[in-house]
């Protein structure tokens, strides 16, 4: 599905990220972890074809995402860490504005299907200004969803709202993979990265120090002689230790 290979970023001479490699499979909930300005909202906007990498190549779907940028946007579904919706408009309006801008044909009850899919229930006629941050952060997954991508890039879609909103959109997340989305999903929670990641890449200073799966991770740790207590502890070793790939 997705295929990063000796992708580097720079900003006036600057290097942000790489240089990064990395496969994700069809179907994988890929967790992106890191300190802050560790490159992972870079990574994530070159994938989305925002931002062009300096060096390197991305593959989407067999598709070049700087060559055939929009062919890939096609198959892209993105969810920025700032909430992209229209406050004055109401939940149907916002769904109905962002149908035509991707030019999906869906019809309105298609629309308010989907929302009720993302547990939007009765809100249809609501002003998003009147939504909880957890309500606007699942119209804004609602509104990703439209023209059916078959990649999800989410930018800590659950940061500062409520924990039943959050469950909810993790079971959503769990529910889209087992239909075959890839999905790839910035978070600095720990609990969403045990509860949803098939694997997790630490990105630290621009690079990748791990990329595997959780009984992976902890294989290289004790290689590494390094004690941990639990699942959380794993991932905490990670961030905080310079470990072999």
């Amino acid at each position: 599905m997705i295929s990063i290979k000796n992708v580097e970023k720079y900003y006036r001479k600057k290097k942000i990220l790489g240089p990064v490699n990395l496969h994700v499979d069809k179907g994988e909930i890929f967790g992106l972890v890191g300190p802050n300005g560790a490159g992972k909202s870079t990574l994530l906007s070159i994938l989305a074809t925002i931002t062009i990498p300096s060096a390197g190549k991305v593959t989407i779907k067999g598709l070049d995402a700087v060559k055939q940028a929009k062919a890939v946007r096609r198959q892209i579904g993105y969810v920025p860490q700032d909430i992209a919706l229209w406050e004055d408009m109401t939940v149907k309006e916002n769904m109905l504005f962002w149908n035509k801008v991707s030019k999906s044909k869906k019809k309105e009850e298609q629309l308010k299907e989907l929302c009720e899919s993302v547990q939007l229930c009765g809100k249809w006629e609501e002003k998003a200004s009147r939504l909880s941050g957890g309500m606007k952060r699942k119209l804004n997954i609602a509104v990703s969803l439209i023209h059916e991508p078959d990649l999800l890039l989410m930018d800590e879609p659950t940061v500062g709202i409520d924990l039943q909103s959050k469950f909810e959109i993790n079971e959503l997340m769990k529910q889209l993979a087992s239909d075959g989305k890839t999905i790839v999903y910035i978070t600095h929670d720990v609990n969403e990265i045990i509860y949803m990641c098939t694997r997790i890449g630490v990105l630290k200073q621009g690079e990748f120090h791990f990329i595997g799966t959780m009984n992976e991770a902890a294989a290289l740790l004790k290689r590494c002689g390094d004690d941990w207590k639990n699942e959380e502890d794993i991932i905490f070793q990670l961030l905080k230790q310079k470990l072999n790939k």
